[in-house]
């Protein structure tokens, strides 16, 4: 896998069952990138380590008068240059690859566990995490993967070096080898302080991410409300945190470093004063002790590795952990399904007539409420608690993260079907949809049927003023206008209407809304209901609302309470007959609900669209 090559089109199954075992299994993934950086660290690091014996070889030469044995050097010495810059260079390109590739492999895994998950990612994953995850987590993993072939050469390396200079000269070789390996792991007594220093910098930077995500997210509400100092603040208070666990964290890394700057330099010493000791004697000539002498100076930069690949671990195993945890994630029904014994094929024998690919129709119905919407309709919904709402529209999608049974389609499981085939049968817009930033064209490139045009769903919408808001900011086709990210510089409104939009123009067989309208002003919600029962006549659509326009609008209006199918009728019908209906859509509460008589004239409680446009 080269870099112009991604993404991967399949990246994979992953083990996530830890963040080790995710790492090795990166490294199992890689492993054609791994052996070609492995082969030219094999070229890179030989070639540096081969120089003092070279220079040695030259320096006898010069002692002995030999100018055959001093060309022979230089010759030498070039293909030690030559090798060594060929190495490097291919060496550094085949580690960035590798590090590339594997942190763009953990993202693309991350975007499909997102996908999956939908919402439900971020009732289990804070939002700052999972934006740490994706973005600083991913770096450091991929320095780990890549750093591993590069230590495996230096290691070899050392090795071979350490073995060259015990035949080459025993004496001084036998200091070496024992002292390398001192010098290589004097660190490891340090690294669990190290790391646990590293992972609590990592855990405060994490939460300090997330306040400033939240912040951010919220700045036009916190502004209205006069409360961005108290935020800034807390900010101030969570960056500080961060920046003393990182002096705490660097000072400890420091220390290491000095440890293996120093120990070399111990060991060249030693080397050095036992070496002129045997010279004296006459045990070594000058060309061994400059060749022994060089080696372990030169022995320093594949050492150096050690401490890299030391400090790769600890900050990419709790990046690996935190990555393995959100890949880990699964829907709460598929869970549920085990736990009760139901496998997954039996879950999916609702499904049997149903094919991988073909999109089911015909009534929607939840056996958990008994709620059903039948075909080619449009059904409201009217529900007291809106966090019920949101879960029930949540489970008519499909692969729900709640247990219980399935939604089914046509009689046909939804959670049976893959998940691809569930959501482009059934298309949930929650309360609070994200406009991805971009020009208002992208944003409406999504996946559709083609029967709906972006401008009937722009109109259907009531995305006129939207439009214009646009084209003043961007003169030419609205549609080419930017778009800030989730949608920033439009009002809360404007939002809503574009969000729908998008919604229609996917034109889904089933399409279930969650308060679309709650933003927007009663003369545009009422045109609004217009557009929605226009555009989608034939298709069947559920929305949530309990809004009089729009329930007024409805062919059926399904009345929830408790989680459960309390009342079915027409909006005037239970606005007549159901209190408990009524409290919810006037908000008048009473103590009997029952008691409370019909007003003589619906249209006293619930005007007509038409009037309220001519009143506007």
């Amino acid at each position: 896998m080269q870099i112009q090559d991604l993404p991967y089109r399949d990246p994979g199954v992953p083990d996530a069952r830890s963040g080790p075992r995710l790492l090795w299994w990166l490294g199992r993934s890689q492993a054609g990138g791994q052996l070609q950086s492995l082969a030219w660290g094999l070229v890179h690091f030989p070639a540096v380590s081969a120089q003092p014996f070279v220079v040695g070889y030259a320096v006898q030469a010069v002692v002995d008068r030999s100018g055959s044995r001093l060309a022979l050097a230089g010759a030498l010495m070039l293909l030690c240059g030559v090798a060594s810059t060929l190495g490097d260079t291919f060496l550094h390109r085949a580690a960035v690859t590798n590090w590339i590739t594997a942190a763009a492999r953990v993202q693309q895994l991350l975007a499909r566990k997102a996908s999956l998950l939908g919402s439900a990612l971020t009732r289990r994953v804070a939002a700052g995490e999972v934006v740490a995850v994706s973005t600083g987590d991913v770096e450091k993993v991929g320095w780990f993967v890549e750093s591993v072939s590069r230590f495996t050469a230096a290691a070899l390396t050392v090795v071979l070096v350490c073995v060259g200079l015990l035949v080459y000269q025993p004496a001084l070789g036998a200091v070496v080898a024992v002292g390398v390996p001192v010098v290589a792991l004097a660190a490891l007594p340090l690294l669990p302080r190290a790391t646990r220093r590293a992972d609590v910098q990592r855990e405060k930077a994490g939460r300090a991410t997330e306040l400033a995500s939240d912040t951010v997210a919220g700045l036009r509400v916190l502004r209205g409300i006069g409360g961005e100092e108290l935020f800034l603040d807390r900010y101030r208070a969570a960056s500080q945190d961060v920046r003393h666990a990182a002096v705490r964290s660097a000072g400890m890394w420091a220390l290491i470093s000095a440890l293996q700057g120093l120990l070399p330099g111990l060991l060249l010493v030693g080397v050095v004063w036992y070496g002129v000791g045997l010279a004296q004697e006459g045990r070594v000539s000058v060309g061994e002790l400059v060749t022994v002498y060089s080696s372990v100076a030169v022995l320093s930069y594949p050492l150096r590795h050690f401490e890299e690949i030391a400090m790769a671990y600890s900050f990419s195993r709790p990046s690996a952990e935190r990555a393995a945890r959100v890949l880990s994630l699964e829907r709460g029904a598929d869970e549920a399904s085990e736990a009760s014994g139901t496998s997954g094929t039996s879950r999916a024998s609702g499904a049997s007539e149903a094919l991988a690919g073909d999109v089911p129709s015909g009534d929607l119905y939840d056996p958990g409420s008994g709620l059903l919407a039948p075909s080619g309709m449009l059904t409201a919904v009217v529900c007291g608690d809106p966090d019920a709402a949101g879960r029930l529209a949540e489970r008519l999608g499909g692969h729900s993260a709640e247990e219980g049974p399935s939604v089914l389609l046509g009689g046909v499981a939804l959670d049976g079907l893959p998940l691809g085939v569930a959501r482009t049968a059934v298309l949930v817009q929650d309360k609070d949809p994200v406009l991805l930033s971009g020009s208002l064209r992208e944003l409406l490139d999504v996946p559709s049927s083609g029967a709906v045009t972006a401008d009937s769903a722009l109109a259907a919408a009531r995305c006129e003023d939207v439009l214009d808001a646009l084209a003043q900011g961007s003169p030419g086709d609205p549609m080419d206008a930017h778009v800030t990210e989730r949608g920033r510089s439009l009002s809360g409104g404007q939002r809503q209407r574009l969000a729908l939009a998008r919604s229609l123009v996917t034109d889904p067989e089933v399409l279930v809304l969650d308060e679309p309208t709650s933003a927007v002003d009663s003369h545009t919600e009422a045109r609004i209901s217009e557009g929605l029962r226009g555009l989608r006549k034939g298709r069947t659509t559920v929305v949530f609302t309990s809004s009089p326009l729009l329930l007024d609008t409805a062919d059926r209006v399904v009345l929830l309470d408790g989680g459960e199918v309390a009342a079915v009728g027409t909006h005037r019908e239970l606005l007549r007959d159901e209190g408990r209906y009524r409290e919810v859509v006037t908000r008048e509460p009473s103590e009997d609900s029952s008691a409370v008589p019909a007003p003589p004239d619906a249209d006293s409680v619930v005007p007509e669209p038409e009037k309220i446009e001519e009143s506007a």
